[in-house]
This record gives structure tokens, sequence and C-alpha cells, in this order.
């Protein structure tokens, strides 16, 4: 690789190719780090997981390791993980309640609060602190790292490293009324969502952008999920997703053209939903196999009705918030990290999420359900880890790789996004989403601060089309 890598090389918008070197190159990676991770907003976890104060949860941002914990005053802070002496781990836990992190090498300490002296996360004990230093270090100075920019939006929390990036909302763009989908009580209500039990975290031999790809509108792979399908563990045996056939077909109002892969250009997020504005379905029973589980439904349905009335604003099954936070807006309901260890390995983090207030037995039902649906142990994330191990791998071979990948689907057949703000829209089988994520990724790793990437979000309509068109 040259010392200045031009991404637009390696990804051909024009003519829908991307260079396989993207998925296996360690030098490519390292400045994925530094370029991508190191701007982007990312998903550090949720308010519920740290719900008292002094609670914490350890998570990830890129390869870093990171502390989520509130203070004594409720408020939540993110801190890198790393005592700022020697480098160790300062929690070594996947969460907990602490008033204070103690590094286990030299036992610096590190009050949550504070103090007089120190900002939140700020050094409060030094082992022979007057004897080894006399007086010569000054702790204010040496607290843990806390991010440059924090947002906790509708209970999700959102960290960035880099504190001349655009806010998390100008971030989102209209994409937030799709995250909404996913955050929102089922009933319409904003937020009010949980996060049950604790999360899922596994190891795949696989590039990080294969799982962000697929989740932001890759619908073209039904094949992979055929197995799936003919179990039917759906909540009501009835299929994957509880699709219903003959007489109780659930009676789908919503009209094709308004139905189809969302994309975000000048953000790089995209998802599988319906414009703004959809119709609501008519109620159809998912959860018959348990009766009460199934009343519940029914009676959120008739809520989302009349607070939201049919003509309901958001609907996304699928979709990928740029970089590598993906969701499942319906069934099952979670949040995806993508996250980065190495060009050819990621770790694959899954929050699943409930209304704070459904009941008891709901909340178990659904956490039975995710289960048999998802996750490592689940029957439709094996067909796709298989899919993503064998890309990658294929990625790296000496002669694979001198051939580019195939993303031309839907090519030039992008339409305005109606009630959305500087997006397109393809009711067709397409990969416009995937070739949207791939040109914003070429663009942070080109540009060197977020006044290169900034000016590109002033782009009307009709800049955006003829770009995704030419």
């Amino acid at each position: 690789m040259r010392e200045s890598l031009i991404a637009t090389d390696l990804i051909d918008g024009d003519g829908g190719t991307i260079a396989r070197d993207i998925f296996v190159d360690e030098e490519i990676y390292k400045r994925e780090i530094k370029q991508v991770f190191g701007r982007a907003w990312l998903l550090v976890g949720h308010e519920s997981q740290i719900p008292k104060p002094y609670d914490y949860f350890t998570s990830r941002m890129g390869e870093e390791s990171v502390i989520m914990t509130r203070d004594k005053t409720g408020k939540i802070h993110v801190f890198l993980n790393t005592c700022p002496h020697r480098g160790m781990k300062v929690c070594r836990y996947d969460q907990g309640n602490a008033r204070v992190f103690t590094c286990p090498y030299h036992a610096w300490s590190f009050s949550v609060d504070g103090n007089l002296t120190t900002a939140p996360g700020g050094l409060v004990g030094v082992p022979h602190y007057k004897k080894a230093y006399r007086g010569g270090l000054d702790k204010s100075q040496w607290g843990l790292v806390p991010v440059a920019q924090l947002v906790n939006y509708k209970g999700s929390i959102w960290a960035n490293w880099d504190k001349d990036a655009v806010d998390f909302e100008t971030y989102l763009g209209d994409m937030k009324f799709y995250l909404d989908s996913v955050l929102d009580q089922r009933d319409g209500s904003p937020g009010g969502s949980e996060v049950i039990g604790g999360i899922q975290k596994w190891k795949v031999p696989s590039n990080w952008k294969f799982g962000a790809e697929n989740f932001i509108g890759d619908i073209y792979h039904i094949t992979s999920h055929r197995s799936v399908d003919m179990v039917s563990i759906g909540p009501s045996g009835a299929g994957r997703r509880d699709v219903l056939k003959g007489d109780k077909a659930a009676k789908i109002v919503i009209p094709p053209p308004a139905f189809g892969s969302i994309g975000f250009p000048n953000h790089g997020h995209g998802c599988i939903g319906a414009l703004p504005h959809y119709e609501e379905p008519d109620y159809a029973p998912s959860f018959t196999l348990t009766p009460i589980v199934e009343e519940y439904y029914k009676e959120v349905y008739h809520r989302r009705v009349e607070n939201l009335g049919k003509r309901a604003r958001g609907l996304a099954p699928v979709g990928t918030i740029f970089p590598n936070c993906s969701f499942h807006g319906m069934q099952p309901r979670a949040l995806f990290t993508w996250h980065p260890n190495g060009p050819q390995e990621m770790e694959m983090w899954k929050w699943y999420l409930v209304d704070a207030d459904a009941p008891d037995e709901v909340k178990n039902v659904l956490r039975q359900y995710y289960l048999r649906y998802a996750g490592p142990a689940g029957l439709t994330e094996q067909d796709d880890m298989e899919n993503w191990n064998y890309a990658t791998a294929a990625s790296s071979g000496a002669r694979a790789g001198l051939y580019p990948y195939n993303y031309q689907m839907g090519q030039g057949f992008e339409s305005d996004a109606r009630d959305l703000e500087n997006a397109i829209f393809t009711s067709a089988v397409t990969e416009q989403n995937q070739r949207l994520f791939y040109n914003r990724w070429a663009e942070f790793m080109d540009a060197d601060s977020w006044d290169a990437l900034h000016p590109k979000n002033s782009a009307n309509h009709a800049d955006i089309l003829a770009r995704c068109q030419q």
C-alpha cells in the first residue's frame, strides 16, 4: 500500500465494484481503526445496564476497552479503560458496582465522581505519593481519559473520540426515525426500552464490514435461511418471523412501492423499511402459543394506533448505523455491534430489547424466542456467520484477491425517499445501501478531518440522486 491511501481506488462507486483488499489487508485495517472508529459515533451500551449510581458496564469502541458508569448524581460517563501510569486495565469485570477503579498493577485509583481537585474519573489515590513523587505529581492531569463526546439517545449510549465531530442527531440525520423503531416502546411512546439481562458476545473469523453490510439492506440472501424457514422457529411456530399463510395470513396494507431499501448517502446509514407515514397493517396474531403474551401484544397494537394513528411514522425490520451498529427493529428486537479484532476477525455483541413496563411473562417468552432465533446458538445467525466467514477467507486468496466484488444490483434505479431529508429509496431488490455504506467508508478513510467530511451533508436530493445514478 501507498503511504497515502486513496480509498476511492478501492471503492468504485460509479462502477459498483469493491476491492477484496478492504476485508483482509492489515494496513487498510490500521487506517480504518484511526480514520473510521476514531471519528464516528459508536454505540457503547444502554442506560438500563447501569440503573444505579456507581453501576458500570465494560464496553468497546473499536479496539478500545471503555467503562460506562454512573456517578452519584446519576450522570453517565464513558472512560478509556486503561491506567495512564502503565496501561493496565483498571476494570477487568464485565459489569458491577464500584465508586473507585483501582489499577491492579501499581494501585493507582480513580474515582467515578472525582473530588474537589479532579474531574469525574480523576486520579485520587497513589501509593507512597509523598515519598515517591515528593509532591511533584499533579493528580488532576492523570485521571482516566473521558470520551470527547457522549449522548444518551432514548436510553442508548453513544460516544465519539473526536471533539470536532458533528453532534449525534446531525450524524444520524433522518435515520433517527428507524432507530426510534427499535428504541421506542411498541405502543409508539418515545423511549422506554430496557435490555434483557446481559448481552451475547462471540468471536467470528470474519471482517466486521460483512455484518454491517448484511444488515444495511441485504434481502437477496433468502436462500441462506431456507432451512430456518422450514423449521418454523417463530413465536407461533408459523415461520422464522411468523409469516402466516392461508386463512391466517396477515392483511399487509403497505403497498409494495412504499417498502424497500432506504439509504442516506451523506451519512452511510441504511435500512430495509417503510417510508415515513406508512399505513399501519391490521393486527395479526403472533404469540398464539402463549395467550397471555398474545393478549398483551394485541393491547399494545391498539395503543400504538391510538398514539400514532394508522399512519405510523417509521418501520424498519433491519438496518445499520455507520459504521458498526446494526439493529432488528421488529422480531427479534435487538441492537448489534460488530467490533473489529483485526482485519479477519470480529467480536459480535448483541443487546436484546423489551418494553421496560412489559409483564415478566412477556419478557421471558421474548427472551426464549430471541435465543432460538439469533445469537451464536440461534438458527438464523449461524447461517449468516457461515457466509461471512467464507467471504472473508475468499478475500485473502492470492488469486481471488485480484478480482473485485460486484455491488451493481439496482444501480441507477434509485429514487427520492419522500418525507426524508437527503435520502434515496429503491423498492426492488438492490445493493444501493451497500454502495453508499462503502462510499461513506471511503470518505472517512481519505478525509483528514471532520471539516473535510461535513460539506457533503448540505447536498440536496438532486445532488444525491445524480451521484448515485451516474
